[in-house]
């Protein structure tokens, strides 16, 4: 007899491989947060579910370190061993932040919602 898989854990895996695609396309020098890649796959007030998804993938090759919190904190950097190594990632990429320690989201983000739009118009 087949045991079949739980559709609460087979949703949760879908919601996770939507992030994992969206965030392997941010652009190298760009950022995102968590609430705009939830918004982005669907589910708006699923900020902290991506903040699960991503702490899931810290081995993987995702450019992970691109993804920040809606003021441009890095509230990710503890997931990262070295608690500086997150910053130095994206100061390399050309980064910059302000005077508070936070990337200036003006100049930085990227929307995934955009991409998202564009991607479907093909």
């Amino acid at each position: 007899m087949k045991k079949k898989k739980s559709k609460r854990k087979s949703n949760k895996r879908d919601f996770f491989d939507k992030v994992y695609k969206l965030v392997e396309k941010i652009p190298y020098g760009k950022v995102t947060t968590y609430g705009a890649l939830a918004e982005a796959c669907g589910l708006k007030s699923s900020a902290r579910t991506v903040g699960w998804a991503l702490n899931s993938a810290k081995h993987s090759a995702l450019p992970c370190h691109r993804v920040v919190n809606r003021f441009g904190a890095l509230t990710g950097r503890i997931h990262f061993g070295d608690p500086f190594l997150m910053e130095e990632l994206l100061r390399s990429e050309g980064i910059e932040f302000n005077k508070d320690g936070c990337v200036i989201m003006e100049k930085y983000f990227w929307d995934p919602k955009v991409y998202s739009k564009e991607k479907r118009k093909k």
